[in-house]
């Protein structure tokens, strides 16, 4: 049951990485003067006379800016506007804004910056993966293939990236670089961090499955019958790794998506301005904000379902 769950969530967060521009309601920057905190929107079927009509909803309207108190303005229904333009859900031209799920300090839709973030937070993840992948098999099959003093080397290096937190490898290597960056040279950077970083959790495996099998029949007999060392790694030996490869990316993708939500979160990964998971989290850097607006919470919510979802997949299902 946990595994079917776990990949529903992976599928829903798949579909809404590619459907975010038309699921989000407003753009991820889009400030609504005089809703900083505003409580999520609830949609409402009943209407004030007690009778069902199309999906609506009250405005929120600021009775305290002190204590950023709202209250529903039960005279002006607002129906909503389905799969109109580019949208899923919006509210009429000139209303009120809907915020589905609250709104941020400064007046921007929380749902809409949660679902645009995913964008970044997981595209910099997989991005990122998929260079630790190939910088792990190609580092682990050639220290494997060769052996000796590279071997050695290579098994040297890994051991020390093993032992090291990561997670503070991976900021002091960021806040050693220039801090305010484009956005798209900051997510390349982010990448590349993190896929040196992850490399060597790859490396380690691949090095020992290709040392075991280089002496194999298999082989041998390619060898003789004049394959190049090139021709060997990549057709007979590379192939034999490729299942734990996958594996340890499936597993190292869940932390670097946390990784790059914590260089966000602590202003060292992409930019407020730049919607991901850790932007959006700074939010939760101010434990008052979270005891009276928990809904700025949301992007922890996609963090911890992305992570717990790729661990039950991965996990050997018990006999």
């Amino acid at each position: 049951m946990s595994r079917l769950v776990a990949i529903s969530l992976l599928t829903l967060s798949a579909l809404g990485v590619v459907l975010a521009p038309w699921l989000a309601p407003h753009d991820a920057n889009r400030r609504f003067p005089g809703h900083a905190y505003a409580p999520p929107t609830p949609v409402r079927i009943v209407g004030p006379d007690g009778s069902l009509r199309a999906p609506f909803f009250y405005p929120q309207v600021l009775v305290d800016r002190l204590e950023a108190r709202y209250v529903e303005d039960r005279t002006r229904p607002i129906t909503l506007r389905w799969f109109t333009g580019s949208r899923f859900v919006a509210e009429p031209d000139d209303a009120p804004p809907f915020l589905p799920a609250g709104a941020d300090r400064e007046g921007r839709d929380v749902f809409a910056r949660f679902v645009l973030g995913a964008r970044g937070s997981l595209g910099v993840g997989l991005a990122a993966v998929a260079l630790a992948g190939l910088l792990g098999l190609a580092i682990g099959g050639i220290a494997g293939a060769r052996g000796g003093a590279l071997d050695a080397f290579v098994m040297r290096a890994t051991d020390l990236a093993a032992v090291l937190p990561a997670i503070y490898v991976v900021v002091m290597l960021r806040a050693a670089l220039p801090l305010v960056l484009p956005p798209v040279t900051t997510a390349v950077l982010l990448i590349g961090i993190l896929g040196v970083v992850g490399a060597p959790w790859v490396a380690r495996g691949v090095r020992a499955i290709v040392a075991a099998e280089r002496e194999a029949a298999y082989v041998e007999a390619a060898r003789a019958l004049g394959a190049s060392e090139l021709r060997v790694l990549v057709r007979h030996l590379l192939p034999a790794a490729h299942g734990y490869a996958l594996t340890q990316m499936l597993i190292l993708f869940p932390a670097l998506v946390v990784a790059e939500a914590t260089l966000s979160f602590v202003g060292l990964g992409l930019p407020d301005s730049t919607p991901s998971w850790g932007t959006a989290l700074q939010e939760a850097a101010n434990v008052a904000a979270i005891a009276h607006y928990p809904w700025v919470l949301l992007p922890a919510v996609g963090v911890f379902a992305v992570t717990w979802s790729v661990n039950v997949v991965v996990e050997r299902p018990q006999p």
